[in-house]
Order: structure tokens, then sequence, then C-alpha cells
């Protein structure tokens, strides 16, 4: 994709817009449609085009395998131990009220917070399962049209 050049630098001015509105859909999650799921995807095809357009390898190096397999269980973990921290506190697993004296502000917290953690593991992942497919080839046989 070297000489594509209008794709290279529209997808430069692009990418940085896509993860934006990812960080926007992560985080007024609580207010409106939208939360971990849908940007963890944002942002991950924002990755995934950077691989489409500057290369699979470059992809590799910038984003590190082995950093996305840390971000994809650390996300549950941040899930998870809102809900312990519940418990702790004398709540219901994920009963956001108690994580605060405030109502209101616990369930804000606790919101983004697990948002947050599933936003993580879901761009994580899907890079992760981009990546592992995105290098492999396979001969096509006449046979298998």
């Amino acid at each position: 994709m070297r000489h594509h050049l209008v794709l290279r630098v529209v997808s430069k001015i692009l990418i940085p817009f896509i993860i934006l509105y990812g960080l926007y859909v992560q985080f007024h999650g609580d207010f409106s449609p939208g939360g971990g799921f849908q940007a963890g995807v944002i942002v991950a095809a924002a990755i995934i085009l950077y691989a489409l357009i500057f290369g699979i390898e470059r992809a590799r190096q910038v984003f590190k395998p082995e950093v996305l397999l840390v971000f994809a269980p650390l996300g549950v973990m941040i899930f998870a131990l809102v809900g312990y921290a519940a418990l702790a506190l004398g709540g219901n697993y994920l009963d956001y009220d108690w994580l605060v004296a405030n109502d209101t502000a616990g369930q804000h917290i606790g919101i983004i917070t697990v948002e947050f953690g599933v936003g993580l593991t879901v761009a994580a992942v899907m890079t992760l399962i981009f990546l592992a497919y995105a290098g492999r080839t396979r001969d096509i046989d006449d046979e298998d049209w």
C-alpha cells in the first residue's frame, strides 16, 4: 500500500478522530446509548484501519500483541474488581451505590469503571483476533470454489 498516498494521508487524519469518537462513546455511555463494547469496537476498527493501510507488520510493531494480551484480561479484572469492591463495602456484586457515600456519584464511578474495563477488553481482543488472522494466507484451489 505504499503507493496509495491519498489513503495514507486520509487515514492519518481520520484515525485520531475515530479513536476520539471511541473515547466519547466510552465515557458518555452512562448518559446515552453506547458504552464499553461499542467503544472497544470503534477503537479496534481504528487500529485495524491502521493495519490495513500501513501494513500488518508495522501494526504489530506499534500495537504489540504482548501488550494487547495484557490489556484483554486487565479489562476483565477491572470489571470484576468493581463488583468485589461493592461486596467488600457491604453491598451486592456490582451494586454501585456502595462505592461512595453519595449514591449518584457511586453510580457514575461504578458504571464508568465497568464500561472502561469492557472497552479495554473488547478493543484488545478484537485487535488480537485481527492480527492473528490478518497475516495468514492460504492457497485456494479451484476445487474450494
